[in-house]
């Protein structure tokens, strides 16, 4: 017989700079056995996101420890209960784990696990769409940027998980949506398949002055995710009564940042405009969660919002795919499959 493994990614080394393949290996492991009091999970989807390279580093300044060396990064996955020992779930269930992992089978004493259909269609899009990503756009957008038909929002990283949702909603509430992306290829997929009224390559020279032509009147919401020669050519066309929605800073999160110089015009500026700023954290607003999701599923099911995903197969080349995340490989959300 075919003895059945929990086969786990282990970060090995704490990235210098960009992450590697090396900074990874693969191990496998005894499948663990759930207490009194505990689920066995297997993972079906494993979530990749930007947020878990600074969790790479042995800071223990930022809002989240780091991961542990020789160990799977922690990260969101949509599992099934294989074996339960905790009242109130049983097996088959279909859940989402905050923090499953790069591997596959995982722990679970039940706290933080979200219910799913059991027959969902897309699972994945638990880990998107309809999970933390289009939560982080859905709130930091309403609540911080608080969009008014007519006005001009603005959005890095737009191709990306957050960035293409955060635009989606801003057209629905009646905004002009300006994408910058990286890649002609990228924001040709911005316009055509996500309707922003127009997207802007980054790498392509004259960016202030592009975004002058595509935002003639200023702008009055930037959704921040990327900082560094983006934030700079953005700033300046800010109107009075902005608002700053910082959700991520991944220009600066491989040790490289561009936002050294102009922060006191920058500050300056927050008095002359009254530019609203705010940096938040999605986990510290889940009673909102409810809201968010009735008003994505609604967005979701008429066909107003679309959910790019790229989806990459087995395990293995969960370290492969992470990289690419830096390197603008993906198109929305990065989900890991995991195979039988």
């Amino acid at each position: 017989m075919t003895t059945i493994l929990n086969r786990q990614v282990h970060l090995v080394r704490r990235p210098q700079g960009a992450p590697v393949p090396g900074d990874f290996r693969i191990v496998d492991r005894p499948v663990p056995v759930p207490g009194e009091g505990e689920l066995l999970l297997r993972n079906l989807y494993l979530s990749l996101d930007p947020y878990m390279r600074g969790r790479m580093n042995d800071s223990h300044g930022s809002y989240a420890p780091p991961y542990a060396l020789d160990a799977p990064p922690g990260g969101g996955t949509v599992a099934r209960v294989v074996r339960s020992r905790l009242d109130g779930f049983a097996e088959g269930d279909l859940v989402v784990a905050p923090d499953g992992g790069w591997q596959s089978f995982a722990l679970s004493d039940g706290t933080g696990l979200r219910r799913l259909p059991n027959d969902m269609a897309q699972p994945s899009q638990a880990l998107g769409v309809l999970g933390m990503t289009g939560f982080t756009a859905w709130w930091g957008l309403t609540a911080i940027g608080r969009p008014q038909a007519g006005e001009t929002l603005v959005v890095s990283a737009a191709g990306g998980a957050v960035g293409s949702v955060a635009g989606q909603i801003g057209r629905l509430l009646g905004c002009r949506v300006v994408g910058i992306a990286g890649g002609a290829g990228k924001c040709r997929q911005v316009v055509e398949d996500l309707g922003f009224d127009a997207c802007l390559d980054h790498r392509a020279p004259d960016l202030a002055g592009r975004l002058g032509e595509a935002a003639p009147d200023g702008i009055d919401i930037y959704f921040e995710n990327v900082g560094g020669a983006v934030r700079e050519a953005v700033w300046p066309r800010l109107n009075t009564d902005a608002r700053v929605p910082v959700c991520g800073l991944v220009s600066g999160y491989n040790g490289v940042t561009e936002d050294a110089g102009g922060i006191h015009a920058l500050l300056l500026s927050l008095i002359v405009k009254r530019i609203r700023l705010q940096g938040f954290l999605n986990a510290d607003h889940l009673d909102s969660f409810p809201d968010f999701e009735r008003q994505m599923r609604g967005w979701l099911d008429t066909g107003q919002l679309h959910a790019p995903e790229t989806i990459v197969d087995g395990l293995d080349q969960a370290a492969a795919a992470f990289v690419g995340l830096f390197e603008g490989h993906n198109t929305g959300k990065l989900v890991v499959r995991l195979s039988d």
